[in-house]
């Protein structure tokens, strides 16, 4: 009965599940997340060894931080999580424009602070004289916060993708409302990111004496 149950489900359109209960896509989604953050975890591991020890020739990341630059753009990154819940709650209640203006306004402020990434960068690269390949922690910070902002230019993509199917006619449809869940389970993994990097990193990060 249970395989009947199954087939009738797959021809109807409705996507598979596992034993859980959680839809294949969402199952996926959560171990791709998980071992994203074991990678993120490796990466803050690297800089945490290499920012802590002296000895390195050229300037330190903790030497340059502009922490009030940074804050706000911290700030903006967070924001985009409360606007991503907004585009979700209004697709949910079959709130077309409300989702199509939220998904828009998440992609803005993911641009805005990717623009503040850059701006950083160079800062730290013109003024400071820090390059990747100044000293083992320059390189370390770059490569943790670079690897961060290439998954934050894949989040605005994926969100303008889904703006631009939410300006269609028929806006966004019932499978689209799952692809919007997801691509805002993989935001919020993004900007939770950033607040451990923000901290352990920015915040509490110590020039060697």
């Amino acid at each position: 009965m249970s395989d009947l149950a199954h087939d009738a489900a797959v021809d109807l359109g409705h996507p598979e599940q596992e034993s859980t209960g959680v839809e294949n896509r969402k199952l996926g989604m959560w171990v791709f997340l998980s071992s994203e953050f074991l990678f993120f975890g490796a990466l803050i591991s690297t800089y945490l060894l290499y920012s802590n020890r002296a000895g390195f020739q050229g300037t330190y990341p903790a030497e340059v931080y502009d922490i009030p630059f940074t804050s706000v753009s911290s700030f903006v990154l967070l924001m985009s999580s409360l606007t991503m819940v907004l585009a979700h709650n209004a697709l949910s209640g079959n709130d077309q424009n409300g989702a199509r203006t939220w998904l828009f306004a998440t992609a803005a402020l993911g641009a805005i602070f990717l623009a503040g990434q850059v701006f950083e960068f160079t800062e730290f690269i013109v003024e400071a004289g820090m390059t990747l390949s100044s000293n083992p922690a320059a390189s370390a910070f770059y490569v943790l916060t670079g690897f961060h902002g290439a998954h934050v230019a894949i989040g605005v993509i994926m969100l303008l993708s889904l703006w631009g199917m939410s300006r269609r006619k028929e806006g966004l449809s019932e499978r689209q409302g799952m692809n919007l869940e997801l691509v805002g389970l993989y935001w919020h993994f993004v900007d939770i990111i950033w607040i451990i990097i923000f901290t352990v990193v920015y915040l509490l990060s110590i020039r060697p004496a």
